[in-house]
């Protein structure tokens, strides 16, 4: 029976599509980050440099929400197509100028501030785009199947993407980048539906209702307010605004308590976490631990596999644990482990704590994102996603801030900081939220 829940997503047809589309492209951007990530770094000699470009990625976090307006108006299915042919038109740009010989750090810094404007809402519009066609008894298990396309790409595109390069050089590397961009929008093309989820959800004149929400509310004793539309305030001859949608949009997630909850912690992660995890370990390899691209991929690599581990897990269990309770307990966690990570001085050693740290990390966030879209309106699920795409612009501060307290504590303290900080107010968060994040009988732990 394990086996045939792990893989009853792919009984609907659209996933079996949009998995490998995911793959894909999560295969070329860890790619892309590593291997941009290790030229910015060696051909600056700056750790200042490396946070600003791994910082350029997220910049467009700001314009995330928008881009959930955009997935409930045109379909999130052809809102990926188009970001997904951009990605593959920049990198087919840098191919270019790598087979050349005119790439320089100033051009790697232009280009990946456009992707970055772009980027950051994509892994909110998959998630979206899997909720649109997965039954709810699923949607745990899709995404932690959903999930692996970003794991196992991380193991591949840190292990070949250091590969190439230090083989054949940045050219035909990128060759390999833009070929996978370009065989994600033709899978992407398959996937979902062509037409937005719901008819009217942008602009609509129905007021949507999220029952769960109402029922943890009642029971809290509390009143969730949701947003009106036009519509529902008695004018149904009101233009349908982009501006209004994502009003409407984040009054939905302001007004809902276990959302509004579960963003915060997801801006806690991105702002404390993440940069620990992701941005920073160009910096351990070469400074923490004194060597080369090779010992980078093969970190990446160990925290992806556990990931990867923690996702496969999931796919299988999922349908029994309670998703916000098990999204702080895990969070929690991986603040423990990132910890020792910090306090781990040997490479072999560092790469044995991140298999783990990726197994916990994975174990928090899936049953979180799973939550967000299980227990949002149907009309809203772009807009959520898009606002949770917005707190990933946590990862900016949190990357900028982190090169000067480097520079004047080191990097084991500086990441003591983080944990410290992180594991407070995921304390405070639990507190705060209790009743709708923490409580077995909350409908966002519902099984």
């Amino acid at each position: 029976m394990s086996e045939v829940s792990a893989l009853a997503p792919f009984k609907v047809r659209s996933f079996r599509f949009q998995w490998p589309a995911d793959l894909a492209t999560s295969w070329a951007f860890e790619m892309e980050t590593l291997i941009l990530g290790w030229y910015v770094l060696v051909e600056t000699g700056s750790v200042v440099m490396l946070t600003v470009f791994a910082s350029l990625q997220y910049i467009g976090t700001l314009l995330a929400p928008m881009f959930g307006v955009m997935g409930d108006r045109v379909g999130h299915r052809n809102l990926l197509c188009a970001m997904r042919g951009l990605y593959a038109a920049l990198a087919t740009i840098l191919m270019t100028f790598a087979f050349m010989g005119i790439v320089t750090p100033a051009l790697v810094l232009a280009i990946t501030a456009v992707m970055g404007l772009v980027r950051p809402s994509d892994i909110g519009m998959r998630a979206a785009l899997v909720a649109e066609s997965m039954p709810a008894d699923r949607l745990v298990g899709a995404m932690s199947i959903q999930r692996t396309t970003q794991d196992t790409a991380r193991i591949a595109g840190a292990l070949t993407g250091a590969g190439l390069v230090a083989a054949l050089g940045m050219g035909p590397a990128y060759m390999a980048v833009s070929s996978f961009y370009a065989i994600s929008v033709l899978l992407t093309l398959k996937a979902g539906s062509a037409h937005p989820p719901v008819a009217g959800a942008a602009g609509g004149s129905a007021r949507p209702r999220d029952t769960s929400s109402e029922h943890l509310a009642s029971e809290a004793g509390a009143t969730t307010r949701f947003p009106q539309t036009a519509g529902s305030a008695g004018n149904e001859s009101a233009r349908p605004s982009p501006w209004r949608d994502l009003r409407e949009g984040l009054a939905y997630v302001w007004n809902t308590p276990h959302l509004l909850g579960a963003m915060c912690f997801a801006f806690l992660l991105n702002l404390t976490a993440f940069p620990l995890f992701t941005g920073l370990l160009p910096y351990v390899a070469k400074e923490v631990y004194l060597s080369d691209q090779t010992t980078l991929g093969y970190l990446v690599a160990g925290a992806s596999f556990g990931a990867l581990l923690g996702s496969m897990a999931l796919s299988r269990i999922g349908h029994a644990v309670r998703p916000a309770r098990m999204g702080l307990v895990f969070g929690a966690g991986w603040y423990a482990m990132l910890l020792v990570f910090a306090h781990t001085p040997h490479a072999a050693a560092g790469i044995a704590v991140l298999i783990l740290t990726g197994i916990v990390q994975s174990m928090g966030l899936i049953p979180m994102t799973a939550m967000l879209l299980r227990n949002s309106d149907m009309r809203y699920r772009g807009r959520v996603m898009g606002i949770r795409m917005l707190v990933l612009y946590g990862n900016l501060p949190g990357l900028l801030i982190s090169a000067p307290l480097i520079a004047r504590i080191g990097y084991p303290l500086t990441a003591t900081l983080y944990c410290a900080i992180g594991l407070a107010f995921t304390l405070l968060i639990a507190v705060r939220w209790r009743v709708h994040l923490w409580r077995p009988g909350a409908p966002a732990n519902a099984r």
